[in-house]
């Protein structure tokens, strides 16, 4: 949620933020009900005291005259219910709104509307000219198997088979060991959450058709790691000394892929159901620029060591999720396709997500806002599939990067 500061203070600010995302919100309408909100609230504050002060003169009044105030006291009293009542109700139309207006994009974020004005800061590596794709090459190597996916569960599912499932397993485990040893603590969370951590990290209103809704239980199913994680310490004020608190969550993710009818069908890039490490991070405001760049180094770290070229994109203003002011994309080099994909992402979404958790840090001018931040250390199934891709050999088997052989206990797969 943004800081109703901006609304007072800067409205030109968030103004050309909103135009740079292509977000269409009356930006007027609501800085006229944030004024009116606060009218009505002083105009409340202000009969309130007006009763207080009655009621202690009150107490040296007698008889008709002591009952004549207490009347008046009364009528009093139901205006200041009354004044309340209606500040309660355009407070609540105000945090509604708001729940809307997305974060203010960095300055250095890139500008455009769609991924195609993402814009490219290096290439790592030496893309192959050609090769199978991960369909084939799954399909031929019996390591995934789409087609009783498709029986058991519908489209856009599979199974991991063999030497593919143990290959999940080992990513989980190389991930883990490196985040362990650049200072993040491990977590496994829920995958099923309440509606207000969805709502607390920006995914709702936004992004609601992407999420599984279970509602006789009154949940739903986490798309990330982030939700939980950030959800974790909703509510609560942190010391300084406390931060920065970094967690790797391992999670199921789940997401509907609602808008994708047609893209990317063959094989499991783009799957209802999917594995990941997240890298979550609560720190102090004034760290988490640099916080942000230190996240994409491990990102970029992991997929070097996976031996798989790539390059490293800054997001689009109108490709950005409604939390985040910057993102970094990794895309690795897809030889089936000749192109560059998506495997990982990292976002500094500031003090967006931390206001609507109300998860603060203390400091001597009182409590502040903090701000989070996450990114992708392993997409488990598109890295499987960058990995398959990008090692294949001549003889159709498929190569295991050395990083992970400890991990394997193979070296190689074949049919």
């Amino acid at each position: 949620m943004i800081d109703l500061k901006l609304l007072r203070d800067a409205p030109e600010l968030l103004r050309d933020s909103l135009r740079r995302r292509g977000t269409d919100i009356d930006l007027d309408e609501l800085i006229a009900l944030e004024e009116q909100v606060r009218s009505l609230r002083q105009e409340a504050e202000s009969l309130r005291a007006e009763q207080k002060e009655a009621g202690r003169e009150i107490a040296a009044l007698q008889g008709d005259e002591k009952q004549a105030a207490i009347d008046s006291v009364s009528q009093l009293a139901q205006k200041v219910k009354d004044a309340n009542a209606r500040v309660d109700e355009l407070a609540a139309e105000l945090d509604s709104k708001l729940l809307e207006v997305p974060n203010l994009v960095a300055e250095d974020a890139a500008d455009g509307m769609t991924d195609a004005d993402n814009l490219e800061l290096r290439r790592l590596g030496t893309p192959a000219s050609d090769g199978k794709d991960h369909a084939a090459l799954g399909e031929a190597l019996d390591i995934i198997d789409t087609e009783r996916g498709a029986k058991v569960s519908g489209s856009r599912f599979g199974f991991l088979k063999g030497k593919g499932a143990l290959l999940e397993f080992s990513l989980v485990r190389w991930a883990m060991d490196h985040l362990v040893a650049a200072g993040f603590t491990p977590m496994v969370p829920p995958v099923m959450v309440r509606e207000h951590a969805l709502e607390g990290t920006g995914f709702f209103p936004e992004a609601r058709e992407q999420v599984y809704s279970i509602p006789k239980d009154e949940l739903f199913l986490v798309g990330t790691a982030e939700v939980p994680l950030a959800a974790y310490h909703g509510d609560e004020i942190f010391d300084p000394e406390d931060l920065p608190i970094r967690y790797a969550g391992f999670s199921t993710c789940f997401r509907r892929e609602a808008g994708t009818y047609g893209k990317d069908t063959a094989g499991i890039f783009r799957v209802h159901q999917f594995d990941k490490v997240e890298m979550f991070v609560f720190i102090d405001p004034e760290e988490s620029a640099a916080e942000h760049d230190r996240l994409l180094e491990i990102e970029e770290q992991l997929v070097k060591e996976l031996e798989i070229p790539y390059r490293v994109v800054n997001v689009a203003a109108g490709d950005l999720g409604a939390s985040a002011v910057k993102k970094y994309d990794i895309e690795a080099w897809f030889p089936g396709e000749q192109n560059y994909r998506e495997i990982t992402s990292c976002s500094n979404t500031t003090d967006y997500q931390a206001r609507r958790l109300r998860i603060r840090v203390r400091k001597e001018s009182g409590n502040e806002v903090l701000h989070t931040l996450n990114g992708t250390a392993c997409a488990v199934g598109r890295t499987i599939l960058a990995i398959l891709e990008n090692h294949q050999q001549p003889d159709g088997s498929v190569v295991i990067p050395e990083a992970l052989r400890r991990y394997t206990g193979f070296d190689s797969i074949s049919a």
